[in-house]
């Protein structure tokens, strides 16, 4: 499947901004069966400088600076992506839970260290005993760590309802969990707190996920999102997605961008402005399969 994804954010600010140093998070990840074949990042006005990099997590980042007084900055991100297979194969059998959270500290291993930074608090996901309690009716003694995983997701899918206007960007997986409502963002920072709160490395993940219409009704042209999801380290097999917003497992709907701690590693689009005051954001994607008749 090859994917065509045009991601475009539009800031109005309230008063003219001077100056804006930016960092995007708008390159999909190139990673097995999954390649970023093409990218170009659009913006106005021009940046006076821009420059590409890797991250600590190895995600792709751009940097730009813009220097011209300006009301209204666009920023468009144009990608082609290649999905020939899973990046990962599920296995058919995993350790316990409980010995995976109970090894890990000693394995030395790269794949192992890797993963065990991300057992611990991130800014944005406090690990806590409520979340342990909550995820605990999953995790049984001895259970295997997929098993457990793939029937915590569903319980956070049946237990939470989707609502668009129940938090914002900054709302906590503790809020979310008194609330049972939240976006994906939400589910995702709350599943990691749960599966940290247990000892299991767990990670945050953005991207894409492609929708599909209604039985009998056309496709409609930015029906897609930005979406996020949660990867778990499996020792033996890999870091292992689920998505519990929709209660599956990423495959060839899905197309990473990046990971990170939590969403503050790897927000698609974030800086530090002069001027501006207050600001209407608007964001939108579309996510153009080219490979279907």
């Amino acid at each position: 499947m090859t994917y065509r994804i045009v991601h475009k954010t539009t800031y109005k600010y309230k008063h003219p901004v001077s100056f804006g140093n930016h960092v995007a998070y708008l390159t999909p990840r190139t990673k097995p069966h999954h390649t970023c074949t093409s990218h170009e990042l659009l913006v106005t006005p021009a940046p006076s400088g821009l420059s590409e990099r890797v991250d600590y997590f190895g995600n792709p980042v751009t940097l730009f600076t813009i220097q011209e007084p300006h009301e209204e900055l666009n920023i468009e991100a144009r990608s082609m992506v290649l999905i020939d297979g899973d990046s990962v194969v599920w296995p058919d059998t995993s350790p316990a839970w409980d010995d995976v959270a109970r090894c890990l500290p000693a394995d030395l291993s790269p794949a192992g260290l890797d993963a065990y930074q991300f057992v611990f608090e991130s800014p944005r996901v406090k690990p806590g005993a409520v979340f342990a309690e909550y995820a605990s009716r999953s995790f049984t003694p001895a259970r295997p760590l997929t098993e457990a995983l793939l029937d915590f997701t569903g319980r956070i899918y049946n237990d939470f309802r989707f609502d668009s206007k129940a938090t914002n960007v900054r709302t906590s997986p503790d809020e979310v969990l008194r609330l049972r409502r939240g976006v994906c963002q939400d589910f995702a920072h709350l599943q990691v707190a749960c599966l940290r709160s247990l000892g299991l490395p767990a990670r945050y993940v953005s991207g894409y996920l492609r929708t599909w219409p209604p039985p009998g009704r056309p496709r409609l042209i930015g029906a897609d999102a930005s979406h996020a999801w949660v990867s778990v380290y499996c020792p033996g097999t890999g870091w292992l997605d689920v998505d519990p917003t929709n209660n599956l497992i990423p495959s060839q709907g899905h197309v990473t961008l990046a990971w990170g701690r939590d969403y503050g590693d790897v927000s698609p689009v974030r800086g530090v402005i002069l001027g501006g005051r207050d600001h209407e954001l608007d964001v939108g994607v579309e996510m153009e399969p080219l490979d279907e008749s």
